[in-house]
């Protein structure tokens, strides 16, 4: 257990779980920085990118917050690497349900991307592990590698799992190339069929794997 008592800087004045927890994880960015690193443990710059809209001081106090809360720290990097990466705790690691279940809840109330919205490898990747549905991945194995313009991101179902990453990967069963059509793939606003025939999106590989992509991702 992390003693919180001395740590939090704002306090709505109950004893209850769910207010504490908004006094560790509920200022502005927090929760996006938990989703990236989610992910993966990441650099300063790493972070910084994957969240363009946020100022290099609000990432810094941020960052400190989190690690005076105890659920991320930093780590160096060994040899031939350089520099330091922050990563998440065991205790920050335990914020994947609730992330998740927010991200599934959001999903569906996404609609249209707003003009200044932007799309990043680590919203995709999440995006992937929020949707999955282990009951439609049974005796699936399949590998997966979407393009969204400049970004690229994989997924390995195996057998009702799933190991999503950033970049590219070798030899996936097929290849969606597509932009914001994929959220009317998963949510069943259009059909796969659809989809190909519209040019929605383009595949490389069988078309009834993309069939099978919106049974296991669904919104």
């Amino acid at each position: 257990m992390v003693a919180v008592a001395t740590l939090v800087k704002r306090s709505y004045g109950q004893y209850c779980g769910f207010a504490r927890a908004l006094e560790l994880v509920g200022e502005r960015w927090a929760l996006l920085i938990v989703r990236d690193l989610l992910v993966g443990p990441k650099r300063f710059t790493e972070i910084q990118r994957g969240l363009p809209g946020i100022p290099t001081n609000i990432l810094t106090a941020r960052l400190n917050e989190l690690e005076d809360s105890g659920l991320v720290h930093r780590r160096l990097l060994e040899r031939p690497a350089k520099g330091v990466v922050y990563e998440l705790t065991a205790d920050g690691r335990a914020l994947e349900e609730p992330v998740m279940a927010l991200g599934r809840w959001g999903a569906q109330r996404l609609g249209d991307p707003r003009p200044d919205e932007t799309v990043t490898e680590d919203s995709i990747a999440t995006a992937l592990r929020t949707t999955f549905r282990p009951e439609a991945a049974r005796k699936t194995r399949v590998t997966y590698l979407l393009r969204l313009g400049p970004i690229q991101v994989h997924a390995r179902v195996r057998d009702g799992t799933i190991a999503v990453g950033r970049g590219p990967i070798e030899k996936p069963d097929l290849v969606i190339e597509t932009g914001p059509a994929m959220r009317l793939l998963m949510a069943h606003e259009v059909t796969p069929a659809e989809a190909i025939k519209k040019r929605l999106v383009k595949i490389s590989g069988d078309p009834k794997l993309l069939e099978k992509f919106v049974q296991i991702f669904r919104i």
